[in-house]
């Protein structure tokens, strides 16, 4: 096995540990009321209260490459998300969500939920900056 072929194994590998993680935030988020979905809800969250933002998804699907006014939005989301160090993964997006392109889990500052699969994301996250992925890209696991 070539040093390319581990490297792409243990990305798969890494991928799919977070893929579960991530279905793990998103219910208990959920479950907590800190789940923000949609781009436009999502923008107004991070235009209002940018510090509640604790980390970010985007989801694409087969309209992604047609929808021009989408994929500016997500250029924009993705800048405030660098620009504000939020961690930001893209994921497909699961066909019964229909305005599922962006999720954004929240924290308010006044609560301290914490969540042991997030900060399995946003370890994933910083790994995959350290190898110059910048947004890296995610399976969910099949239901």
């Amino acid at each position: 096995m070539t040093f390319e072929e581990v490297l792409i194994q243990k990305t798969s590998e890494r991928a799919q540990c977070t893929g579960q993680a991530l279905e793990e935030v998103l219910l208990s988020a959920k479950a907590n009321d800190y789940l923000t979905i949609g781009v436009y809800e999502s923008a107004k969250i991070m235009n209002v209260d940018p510090d509640s933002v604790s980390f970010c998804v985007l989801a694409i699907d087969e309209d992604f490459e047609c929808d021009i006014a989408l994929q500016i939005h997500f250029t924009l989301i993705q800048a405030f998300c660098f620009d504000n160090d939020i961690s930001i993964i893209v994921g497909d997006k699961p066909e019964q969500f229909e305005d599922a392109h962006c999720v954004l889990i929240t924290n308010p500052a006044e609560d301290s939920w914490e969540d042991p699969a997030l900060e399995k994301l946003h370890l994933f996250c910083e790994e995959s900056r350290s190898y110059n992925e910048w947004v890296p890209e995610i399976t969910l696991p099949e239901r």
